[in-house]
């Protein structure tokens, strides 16, 4: 009661010296700009080209669309405080930018398991799967991903923004995540951490569950096919998927589905310099090198 509400944050970002931070700025900034490009021609490239007009590429436009603006929560703000003398942050805006960045990484997480049952279809019902996976089909499973993603979300974040916040007022992270946030209440906050602990397993959980069934049937069929070249075709066709898997959920799984003290914020700052930086930027990368159709039409439109 003696102490005094606060309404804005100071995210501390990385305090190193002037030539460390220039070339962090400089690495971080080369990041976004690949990665806005690169999920944008994707976009583009899948959009115009007919050969591309499959309910694959239809996820992974969604797929390179919600990259764009997962990056773009984070990596602005954070690039102006690289030249800022105190990088504060309102309250509102806080849990705005909190809200944005956990919406989409839960729509990722559901995106992916969509596009897992995608892969499943076409390796394990391959003559019924133009027939399963219509347009329409395709247009409420990515809406399902989209509406499922912010809906949890918004339900995290309203118990979270209803904490008191005394101080200190500083945020050990380059932007406002989960951890570093609850961590700063002055108030009892067991229900807000059980309920973001809770939404988080189910959010990771459930998804990961449709990924690991569809994959194990994937696998299952793959051995049973007679000839060696349908394997490598069949093979060939997730193994760019499986990879974006394998990346996402290793360090959503580590920063999220686990309590909020174990581990210290300098390695929460580099873990989520990882999935929120670099990981968005290697994606188009995975599945472009991984496609030959892709690889086939960026030649083409480049020549």
């Amino acid at each position: 009661k003696n102490q005094t509400r606060i309404n804005e944050f100071i995210l501390l970002g990385f305090s190193c010296g002037l030539q460390i931070q220039t070339l962090l700025y400089l690495v971080f900034l080369f990041t976004y700009t690949v990665t806005v490009i690169e999920n944008a021609i994707i976009i583009f490239v899948v959009k115009r080209n007919i050969h591309l007009q499959k309910p694959m590429y239809y996820f992974l436009g969604n797929l390179s669309f919600l990259e764009i603006w997962y990056v773009s929560v984070t990596l602005p703000r954070l690039l102006f405080g690289f030249w800022s003398p105190s990088m504060t942050i309102s309250f509102s805006s806080c849990m705005t930018q909190l809200y944005f960045f956990i919406s989409l990484m839960c729509t990722e997480c559901v995106l992916l398991a969509v596009m897992a049952y995608d892969r499943y279809l076409a390796v394990c019902h391959p003559l019924h799967y133009p027939a399963i996976m219509t347009h329409k089909l395709c247009f409420q499973l990515s809406t399902l991903s989209w509406a499922g993603g912010f809906s949890i979300s918004l339900v995290k974040v309203s118990f979270i923004s209803r904490l008191t916040f005394c101080g200190p007022h500083v945020i050990n992270h380059f932007f406002c995540d989960i951890s570093p946030v609850l961590n700063l209440s002055c108030t009892d906050m067991s229900l807000a951490e059980t309920v973001d602990f809770v939404l988080a397993l189910v959010i990771l959980l459930i998804p990961l569950l449709i990924i690991v069934f569809s994959y194990c049937c994937i696998l299952s069929t793959i051995l049973c096919m007679p000839s060696i070249q349908g394997r490598r075709k069949a093979f060939s066709t997730c193994t760019s998927h499986f990879t974006v898997v394998i990346i996402f959920f290793s360090a959503t799984l580590f920063m999220y589905a686990r309590p909020r003290r174990i581990h210290p914020f300098n390695l929460n700052k580099i873990v989520s310099v990882f999935y929120a930086v670099f990981t968005p930027a290697l994606n188009p990368l995975i599945y472009c090198l991984r496609n030959k159709e892709v690889k086939e039409i960026l030649r083409k439109i480049i020549s």
